[in-house]
């Protein structure tokens, strides 16, 4: 039997921005194949450990075979991808967390489009910007450079506000697979230095520590004691 999933389902609707109930964190990247999916599955498997209300929505074939449902994103009509994704992560309890997948990147020349939509429609209280290590230029495209992750950072926040004043980066996920051990751990620590958030590589290291955070209650957007000029004002 042979199943095409890139199949949308009918009647999806326009995305409207209302803002909805439950919590959603979404993975962004620097480029594609960077680890989105898998650190949102590592992530709910985690966080289910811990007794929290989680769940991995697929926006792309691969997690739709993984999860049995979800959207095929890339393959729905552009006026129709925030609406998308408003309806895989619909208004849920206020415990509840939606681990979106994320796809593409606002930095890809091809493909920033459907990234754009996914941010709006998700709008995501949290954000995990993803990276492979020692990546330089989007693959395949040499002449687009991939800007500072301080950047990268900026861009997400700025583009997710439009529907979610308060979407802040927490976490740095990184594909540390082209390193050795003694030097992935400098990295990761150094990463972390410099961004004051959990840098993390969900193969290598887990992701313990980034649970830690997203459960820290008393935890506040840190990324605003490095832009401070960045903070949405209600």
């Amino acid at each position: 039997t042979l199943t095409d999933v890139r199949q949308p389902k009918p009647a999806i609707p326009v995305g409207t921005g209302i803002k909805r109930s439950g919590k959603r964190l979404l993975t962004v990247g620097t480029d594609c194949a960077v680890g989105k999916m898998y650190t949102v599955l590592a992530l709910e498997k985690a966080m289910r450990a811990r007794g929290m209300d989680a769940d991995f929505r697929a926006t792309g074939q691969t997690g739709i075979f993984i999860a049995g449902n979800g959207v095929p994103i890339d393959a729905v009509v552009a006026d129709f991808i925030s609406g998308a994704a408003e309806y895989i992560a619909p208004a849920n309890n206020a415990q509840h967390w939606d681990l979106i997948e994320g796809q593409g990147s606002l930095f890809h020349p091809s493909y920033a489009a459907v990234t754009l939509g996914l941010v709006h429609g998700s709008q995501p209280d949290m954000m995990i910007l993803c990276h492979k290590a020692g990546l330089v230029h989007i693959d395949q495209h040499r002449d687009y450079m991939i800007p500072q992750l301080s950047e990268c950072i900026l861009m997400y926040e700025e583009a997710a506000r439009l529907t979610n004043r308060n979407a802040a980066v927490v976490g740095l996920s990184f594909n540390t697979s082209t390193m050795v051990e003694g030097a992935a751990q400098d990295y990761l620590s150094a990463m972390e230095k410099t961004y004051g958030l959990p840098c993390f590589d969900p193969v290598r290291t887990g992701v313990e520590r980034m649970v830690d955070y997203i459960q820290d209650e008393k935890q506040e957007a840190r990324f605003y004691k490095l832009f401070p000029h960045k903070q949405c004002v209600s």
